[in-house]
């Protein structure tokens, strides 16, 4: 009775043995000349638009280094082909995966489970029998596509592998998260909707896991607890939607709002999660703390509620790339530092916003810079449509140095001093007093941007 137990339990352990990340090609970075270029293109923006476009851009936390699409990069992100999200999704995929089987010794044909991710593309046949048509796997595979579950959706991936573990005694599980931006270019003036295009950019992550006990010595991270997290009131399910504007163009609206609910989706989230991760003790100091304020603090001039410290269970923090004010409002919700976000926020400015696969980025960042050590824990937060809050703790099974995608430029970060985008100085005139004056409609723009 005893084996069995310690038999059952070993198996629902779920390790990680590898991640991958996607680097696309030095022709596909978006410059904020090239960024300038693009925008000039669209016809359909007047020069308000133009305006709080540049200017979002600048306050973004997204630099010049950041990659697109090759169909947006040459003209042609208003008449996407299918051939063009075909061709982003190949290059996402396959390099991410051929590089991860050389590098976890795991054959194609030893993976038993297979979970693909990605909100706003969806073939046929779908990204998984697509794989499993490529390497030639086992008949007998467990295939699964998830979709329109946005950000979070990697945390959901690695929380069905855990489940499908608990019946799956040593197997092998391959998570894909691809998001793809080639055919979702938004081509209207609605300023909630001209985000996507300003945050979103091309990337991937690959993920090999297993619970089998004999590659426990080989797995960088083990996986102790998940939690997810959905807010149904309408506001959150409206704060991040795909929708077709008014002119007909179709894109993902992102509110004003969707801070607030991110941040309101967390503490929930953390309500379930922090109890088994922290300390007994950490919980004890936070709600005497907290009784202690609302009886004796509360409405007092300058009284600070008090804040749980993470930091007394957790080393590092992967916080999703959704942006600046998300990246900020996490820091300033639970008490953290510049060290703590930095990973977050120089993944933002390196990769942009990669949606499903943006927390692989991050990861890879830490371990870049030589943070992770055994038996430090990670938490991951996943923010997606829904609205989706999913987390995941991991802990780092032994010290880890691989640069993955940063190997180019983790010397360069962070920067004594973070250069944003230089959009603003290249698209000056916009800001002129003068520009008020002209139809911008029907100026000739490639004229003004030789300014």
């Amino acid at each position: 009775m005893l084996y069995e137990s310690l038999y059952r339990k070993s198996h629902k352990t779920c390790y990680l043995l590898g991640y991958q990340c996607y680097k696309a090609p030095d022709d596909l970075k978006l410059s904020a000349g090239t960024a300038a270029k693009i925008a000039l293109r669209n016809r359909n923006l007047g020069l308000e638009e133009y305006r709080f476009m540049v200017r979002t851009m600048v306050r973004s936390g997204i630099g010049e280094e950041t990659y697109i699409p090759r169909n947006i990069m040459e003209g042609r992100e208003m008449s996407p082909t299918l051939q063009d999200s075909l061709d982003e999704m190949t290059e996402a995929t396959f390099s991410n995966l051929d590089s991860l089987f050389a590098r976890s010794a795991v054959s194609p044909c030893q993976i038993d489970i297979l979970v693909t991710t990605g909100s706003l593309f969806a073939p046929v046949p779908s990204l998984s029998s697509r794989i499993v048509n490529h390497y030639g796997m086992k008949e007998g595979i467990k295939c699964f596509s998830l979709t329109g579950m946005g950000c979070s959706s990697s945390v959901i991936a690695v929380d069905l592998v855990r489940q499908l573990f608990n019946t799956h005694p040593n197997s092998f599980a391959v998570v894909v998260a691809v998001e793809l931006t080639a055919p979702n270019w938004y081509g209207g003036t609605d300023r909630s909707m001209m985000l996507s295009n300003i945050l979103f950019r091309a990337g991937g992550s690959s993920l090999i896991l297993t619970n089998h006990p004999s590659w426990k010595d080989r797995a960088i991270l083990k996986l102790d607890a998940v939690v997810r997290n959905h807010v149904s009131d309408n506001e959150a399910y409206e704060c991040a939607i795909h929708v077709e504007d008014n002119q007909g163009y179709v894109g993902a609206r992102l509110t004003k709002a969707l801070p607030t609910i991110a941040m309101r989706a967390l503490e929930g989230n953390l309500r379930v999660l922090l109890p088994k991760v922290l300390p007994l003790w950490e919980i004890l100091r936070f709600v005497v703390a907290s009784y202690y304020w609302k009886t004796r603090m509360m409405g007092e001039k300058d009284a600070k509620s008090p804040v749980i410290d993470m930091k007394t269970g957790i080393q590092h923090f992967c916080m999703h790339t959704g942006g600046r004010a998300v990246i900020d409002g996490f820091e300033k919700s639970f008490g953290l530092g510049e060290y703590d976000m930095e990973p977050s926020r120089m993944s933002l400015h390196r990769f942009g916003n990669t949606s499903c696969s943006s927390l692989w980025y991050v990861l890879g960042y830490m371990e870049a810079k030589k943070r992770l050590k055994r038996g430090d824990r990670i938490m991951m937060v996943g923010l997606g449509a829904g609205f989706l809050c999913n987390t995941c703790v991991w802990t780092v099974m032994r010290d880890l140095e691989d640069v993955n995608v940063w190997g180019d430029c983790i010397d360069r970060y962070p920067p004594g001093t973070l250069v944003v985008n230089r959009m603003d100085e290249i698209l000056d005139w916009i800001f002129d007093d003068c520009m008020s004056f002209i139809n911008f409609q029907d100026y000739d723009r490639t004229t003004l941007f030789a300014r």
